[in-house]
């Protein structure tokens, strides 16, 4: 069975995201083994000095790096990864699945992520040029997976 890890910066606290969390969760497991790794977020008190944000995102680095699973490919949420269709993203995990059996997916803090994990990334993948709070994108990312999974079985969930 496949294994995806999510690794997200921060943690959710509203219901309604923790309740489509759960929903996404559950329909996953029949695909995939899910694992979750929340980092917490690093304390920045000047939001205005780079220096300080940028030593925050390295210092996140550190954490999401050392929690990807061994043998895993990542892929980075950023706003300028390379965006794609649902058809598209399906083919991507799969040909990974088929690779290594285990994807690991990150999402950064609000202040992005360091250029350490996008480096390290097989994958910079950005879902709208716009941007969107990370604990809702966390849901975005669940059910995109959850669809490409569907795409893959030949499901009609997608249309």
């Amino acid at each position: 069975m496949a294994q995806i890890t999510f690794i997200t910066v921060g943690s959710i606290k509203e219901r309604y995201l923790t309740d489509a969390l759960a929903e996404y969760k559950k329909r996953l497991s029949q695909f995939a083994k899910i694992s979750e790794v929340e980092i917490k977020e690093e304390r920045i008190v000047d939001e205005d000095n780079r220096r300080e944000i940028s030593d925050a995102l390295d210092r996140e680095a550190d954490k999401i790096l050392s929690a990807v699973p061994q043998g895993s490919t990542l892929v980075a949420l950023c706003i300028e990864g390379k965006q794609l269709s649902s058809e598209q993203l399906a083919t991507t995990v799969g040909s990974v699945l088929d690779e290594s059996g285990k994807l690991t997916f990150v999402i950064g803090s609000s202040h992005g992520l360091s250029d350490r994990v996008k480096s390290a990334a097989r994958l910079r993948l950005s879902f709208s040029r716009l941007t969107f709070p990370h604990q809702l994108m966390r849901v975005v990312l669940y059910e995109a997976i959850y669809r490409s999974f569907t795409i893959l079985a030949g499901k009609r969930y997608h249309k």
